[in-house]
């Protein structure tokens, strides 16, 4: 059991990053070291939508691309990030607070991904693949291949750590997208993006004690923190289909070791060039949230919740994460009654997912514990351990409804 955990733990921090942002082809100039599809007008457009958050919308336009452009592997590669990361931001799983820590590794609960949405991201990961390799063997010295192949692989990797928990096969994908980054930067060292996989790469090893790299057999794997975090300032400042993941992995791990203030300065940046995109938004509170300042953090939450009421301010924000948030910081501060209420409103949600809404329950009847209103805190926990949907709350609820929150 032990080694699982570990093996658990490692293949976390290798794939976490591939979950917590969107993507897009923002060049800083012409000279860039990129396939050509990249720096199209078509493919710019889409990723506008998709910053926004419009998956739809950004689906529909690449799967335009790929019609006009069936032999390219990036052009299914973007298909495959749009079904991926809609998926999971309608599982309310693009909360990085989520991945901060590893309390996410253990997380019992369910992920229920349509059989069609599931079988075409293993269709077109496997295609992307399928292209990459013919094109490989045709010329083995093709930088766009490699990195093409080493994006599917790591969205693959992306999907299967979060729907399905699937860590060492993740693990083993990570390594092998890293791989094919190398390869992209041996054939082209100007090749910005594929220093993205190698710099997330680099920092996860490092950040694993030794005994635990030998118990899951990673010790050929070198890895140097710092070293990590300047290949993702690279691919941030100059790669054009992966400058802004990288932006997200570089606040990520800064966050990780507990470097708040650099972590926000690029956050704020995202938020502060994305404004409506929630997402960025919302990272920014957790962050601050995360450094310590609760009543900057309330203001934050406050501000993205004050902008989500606008009219089409937002495309879909889930508002959920931003309610959350902001009653665990009430909590922290110690305000209590506003953190049940909060909880109270995350669970209300409509598009809320049966995880988060029962975390938000069991949440909610802690607060009322604390507030003396019995009554009220069995009322939610009832709810947090009710039968059928998702039951990784169920245990803790139960204990609660015989002894109160706060008096074990």
């Amino acid at each position: 059991m032990i080694s699982k955990l570990r093996c658990l733990s490692f293949a976390g921090l290798l794939c976490v990053c591939f979950t917590t942002t969107v993507f897009a082809a923002q060049p800083v100039n012409q000279n860039l070291h990129t396939d050509p599809i990249n720096l199209t007008p078509q493919v710019r457009e889409a990723h506008d939508l998709f910053y926004n958050l419009d998956y739809d919308g950004a689906l529909s336009r690449f799967e335009a691309i790929q019609r006009a452009n069936p032999q390219n592997p990036m052009a299914s590669n973007y298909i495959l990030m749009t079904l991926i990361f809609r998926e999971l931001y309608h599982q309310d799983l693009l909360d990085t607070t989520y991945y901060a820590h590893n309390s996410f590794l253990f997380t019992k609960r369910e992920v229920n991904i349509p059989k069609a949405t599931r079988d075409r991201i293993e269709q077109l990961t496997n295609h992307a693949i399928a292209l990459c390799d013919e094109q490989l063997r045709t010329n083995p010295n093709d930088a766009n291949a490699y990195f093409a192949r080493g994006y599917a692989r790591g969205m693959h990797a992306a999907f299967i750590t979060l729907a399905d928990h699937s860590f060492v096969a993740a693990a083993r994908q990570g390594y092998a997208s890293r791989g094919d980054s190398e390869q992209a930067l041996k054939i082209d060292p100007d090749y910005a993006d594929a220093k993205m996989a190698v710099g997330i790469q680099q920092f996860a090893v490092a950040s694993l004690p030794r005994f635990i790299r030998i118990m899951i057999g990673v010790t050929g794997v070198t890895g140097n923190k710092e070293k990590g975090l300047q290949l993702l300032r690279e691919a941030a400042a100059h790669g054009v289909v992966n400058n802004v993941e990288s932006r997200t992995a570089l606040s990520l791990f800064l966050r990780h070791d507990g470097r708040y203030e650099e972590a926000i300065v690029v956050q704020r940046a995202q938020a502060e060039q994305y404004p409506h995109d929630y997402l960025f938004r919302l990272e920014e509170a957790n962050l601050i949230k995360d450094k310590g300042d609760g009543p900057a953090a309330i203001a934050t939450y406050k501000r993205v919740l004050e902008d989500a009421r606008k009219p089409n301010y937002f495309t879909d924000p889930r508002l959920q994460l931003a309610y959350f948030g902001l009653a665990d910081t009430q909590r922290g501060q110690n305000l209590i009654a506003d953190a049940a209420e909060n909880y109270l409103q995350a669970a209300a949600q409509p598009n809320c997912t049966d995880w988060l809404r029962k975390r938000a329950q069991l949440n909610a009847g802690e607060m009322f514990d604390l507030l003396h209103q019995r009554d009220n805190a069995i009322t939610q926990y009832r709810k947090a351990s009710a039968s059928g949907g998702d039951q990784s709350q169920a245990e803790t609820a139960r204990r609660y409804l015989k002894v109160p929150y706060g008096r074990e």
